[in-house]
């Protein structure tokens, strides 16, 4: 009997694409979807919109009998799955603790709803070891915890030969504050004074797009930085072995499949130095951490990575095989579409 599952979250997302997508190839699982419509740049009434969702949750509970309720985020969709009355539930915390910016007002608020999401989870999904972390301190069930990453696909992500004797670097990141985009320009900046040739590309789209082409051309580096915008995932794969380095910079990060697709396919990568990095990461072994906004130790870290071919050359090996053997879509969603089954047939006895 083929098994119905109701994904509550914003189902235009890569990682939540990849996250359905798997489910339906490895678990033959017919998915269904909710989310709020109301865009975040209108706080107030995306609030109200929140607060009135459970009914409308539950209106699509009643119409489309799933078996099993799936979310993302803690504090957002996991809390709406929680309180949706499925009585099969998985969620998925997405940062390393979901509970950002800290200094938020409604960081109590926040706090509690995700520990009765928590609570009321059959199966917590921890993408990496820096959100299982969070997850003991906060007191959950370690049992209902599943510590796997998504995982890519590596047929799609493969590894590219670049001899290229300059800087070639991506950037893949959502163009929002937290990513930082600023300081890697400013980075860049500096080589440009230092007479350093390189190429930089700047994926996706955000609020801080304009500003940061227009800091670009303050830098006076626009001809050598390319905004592509939003493209398909489908075309990032090309622009990645195309590229000789990868740079995020963010200030908070739970597991990043950015840095994966990135490893796979033989991208060096420099990337802040915070725990969610730390993971995957050790300085000057496999790929270099820099302190946040600390665009000197970037420029120089940059520097140093291509005076040392040899260092970055072991450090793609690694990285290839690291994520063949721990981030492999093919195999981490067959054993997580294995858990929703089992899980499903459990609570169904």
């Amino acid at each position: 009997m083929k098994r119905k599952i109701l994904f509550l979250g914003e189902s235009y997302r890569a990682d939540a694409i990849t996250w359905m997508k798997g489910l339906k190839e490895f678990g033959d699982f017919e998915i269904i979807t909710w989310e709020l419509q109301t865009s975040n740049n209108h706080r107030f009434k995306r609030i109200l919109e929140y607060f009135f969702s459970p009914l409308s949750i539950r209106k699509t509970i009643q119409k489309e009998k799933p078996d099993m309720v799936i979310a993302e985020r803690t504090t957002s969709y996991g809390f709406l799955a929680a309180i949706s009355g499925s009585k099969t539930i998985a969620i998925a915390q997405q940062g390393r603790t979901d509970l950002w910016p800290e200094e938020s007002k409604l960081y109590p608020f926040k706090r509690f709803i995700q520990k009765y999401a928590f609570k009321k989870a059959h199966l917590i999904h921890a993408w990496g070891p820096v959100m299982a972390i969070h997850m003991k301190a906060s007191g959950v069930d370690m049992n209902k915890v599943l510590v796997l990453p998504k995982g890519i696909d590596l047929s799609l992500f493969t590894p590219s030969t670049n001899n290229s004797n300059k800087i070639e670097a991506i950037v893949t990141r959502s163009l929002q504050p937290e990513y930082r985009h600023d300081s890697i320009l400013k980075a860049f900046g500096i080589l440009s004074q230092k007479g350093i040739d390189f190429s930089l590309t700047i994926v996706g789209d955000g609020t801080r797009l304009q500003y940061l082409k227009d800091l670009a051309r303050e830098l006076q580096i626009e001809n050598k930085v390319i905004f592509t915008g939003r493209i398909p995932n489908t075309e990032l794969p090309k622009l990645l072995q195309q590229s000789n380095v990868y740079i995020s910079m963010p200030t908070t990060e739970g597991v990043s499949a950015s840095l994966f697709e990135a490893m796979a396919c033989n991208c060096y990568p420099i990337v802040s130095d915070i725990p969610g990095n730390q993971s995957w990461i050790t300085h000057r072994e496999n790929g270099q951490l820099i302190t946040i906004d600390d665009t000197e130790m970037l420029a120089n870290e940059l520097i140093l990575s291509f005076e040392n071919p040899e260092l970055r050359n072991e450090a793609i090996t690694r990285n290839r095989k690291f994520v063949e053997e721990n981030a492999n879509y093919y195999i981490n969603m067959k054993v997580i579409s294995q858990k929703y089954h089992e899980l499903i047939n459990l609570r169904d006895i």
